[in-house]
């Protein structure tokens, strides 16, 4: 047995803190007007313009990226990302309810849920799983070919965020770019390639 390999019960724990942190940071970006990358950030864009609940579109958006998931990374991997985006799902549903926020300063917004959102990747990218969509392709170019994963997701994140451009007001998306840096600064600073093979 790995001995650097993580139990089931500290697995379980990852999934549910992580999927914690990525739904509170949501909901901080929700409750400014704010997007961030990624396929969160498209269920934020497509939530605002449709009125749908975030963790429904997250969920429905992440479903052609199992096919990858297990393509690529294997079927470990996509069930646990499966069970992410289950938990994500319900919890982003839940949140409204158990975190009512009324009023929040934009640049906190953009900041701290960025950089919880990002450790909430973080936490589930320790433990082989992610919230599907670019966070897939940016683990597999990180494990199979050892770019890193932050600057992957940070690109794609810019891409998401200039997609914004048309469903936000200037001043927000500006924060919104800056709430994608400080996602994928917590990735780049701490999920170094090598570092972890073999967990």
């Amino acid at each position: 047995m790995n001995p650097h390999r993580h139990s089931a019960v500290e697995d379980v724990h990852a999934l549910l803190i992580g999927s914690s942190f990525i739904a509170v940071g949501l909901t901080l970006l929700k409750a400014a007007g704010l997007v961030t990358g990624g396929v969160a950030g498209v269920a934020l864009i497509v939530s605002y313009l449709g009125g749908w609940p975030v963790g429904v579109v997250f969920f429905v958006l992440n479903l052609p990226f199992y096919v990858l998931a297990q393509r690529t990374l294997g079927w470990t991997f996509t069930a646990k990302t499966l069970a992410t985006n289950l938990l994500l799902a319900g919890l982003a549903w839940g949140m409204p309810h158990w975190l009512k926020v009324s009023d929040i300063d934009p640049v906190f917004s953009a900041v701290f849920g960025g950089s919880i959102i990002g450790m909430g990747i973080l936490a589930l990218a320790r433990h082989r799983s992610s919230v599907g969509g670019v966070g897939v392709l940016a683990l597999y170019l990180q494990e199979r070919r050892g770019i890193s994963a932050g600057k992957v997701q940070l690109a794609a994140d810019c891409l998401v965020v200039a997609a914004a451009f048309f469903t936000i007001p200037f001043d927000k998306l500006l924060l919104s770019i800056a709430s994608a840096v400080a996602l994928s600064a917590v990735i780049i600073a701490n999920h170094k390639p090598g570092r972890y093979a073999g967990y």
